[in-house]
């Protein structure tokens, strides 16, 4: 155990060494509150550079500490909306762009144990894409039942991006294995539905259901266009996902709209 080893050998370690085996530390929900004898033991130490390492592992773990609050009161969010009941969050990705589907994905997590929360979930939006990644696939593995659903470029031309939206919301719930007694979606009340459901602004913030649904959605929808820049090559979509940017506009400008382009959206741009 390292608590032990440094206890007994800390002296006879030189810098390197010391620091070797804490930068090898993976502060996890199950030793995080045992570390801190570790810090304790760092600091029995004269050396200010090892002085310095005792520093540095107690604010990673005041860091985790935080980042678990954080994501409990998320999960603590939904609880408060259920009791004995199955909750759904739902989240939808792509309502803006010029091009490609907008996604929805609805997702039904363990809120009862608290001891096996999924810690960084957040608004896709704030997460790296590496995060995003690793994050989306935590999350299928971890969640009771999660669901995706899409509107095509043509469906939003033909029936408009609102409808399309509370469209895949619908269907994204339907989709899961249990049937949730409420669902909670982001920033819009879902319309015509036979569910419970409640909206939460900036739910993607505050719902561990809904940032979840959000990071699985995003993952699904950007993966999408990836692989729609290798057979429309000219608008620049593995980098901007469909929206509006520069490299995008003027791809519309020099080569017209491609068939995933949604034409109801480009009036006035070129």
């Amino acid at each position: 155990m390292l608590f032990d080893d440094l206890k007994e050998n800390l002296a006879k370690y030189n810098f390197k060494e010391v620091n070797e085996k804490v930068k090898g530390i993976i502060i996890t929900k199950e030793n995080y509150e045992n570390l801190n004898e570790v810090v304790d033991i760092l600091r029995t130490d004269k050396r200010k550079n090892v002085l310095a390492l005792a520093e540095r592992l107690e604010k990673k773990i005041d860091g985790f500490k935080k980042e678990l609050n954080r994501v409990r009161t998320m999960y603590e969010f939904d609880r408060a909306f259920v009791k004995n009941q199955i909750l759904a969050g739902v989240d939808e990705v792509g309502r803006g762009p010029l091009a490609g589907p907008i996604v929805a994905c609805a997702v039904i997590l363990n809120l009862n144990d608290l001891d096996d929360i999924i810690l960084e979930i957040n608004d896709s939006k704030l997460l790296s894409e590496s995060k995003r990644e690793y994050l989306a696939e935590k999350i299928k593995e971890k969640a009771i039942s999660y669901s995706i659903a899409y509107c095509t470029n043509e469906e939003i031309d033909q029936k408009g991006i609102a409808y399309c939206n509370n469209n895949i919301f619908i269907k994204s719930c339907d989709g899961l294995s249990i049937k949730p007694d409420l669902v909670l979606s982001d920033g819009y009340l879902i319309k015509n539905y036979d569910v419970a459901n409640e909206y939460v602004v900036k739910g993607d913030r505050k719902s561990a259901s809904i940032a979840c649904a959000s990071i699985v959605a995003k993952v699904y929808r950007d993966n999408l266009m990836k692989e729609y820049a290798k057979k429309y090559p000219f608008y620049d979509f593995e980098k901007n996902m469909g929206y509006g940017t520069k490299a995008h506009i003027k791809g519309l400008e020099e080569n017209g709209p491609c068939e995933i382009h949604r034409k109801s959206f480009l009036k006035n741009l070129i």
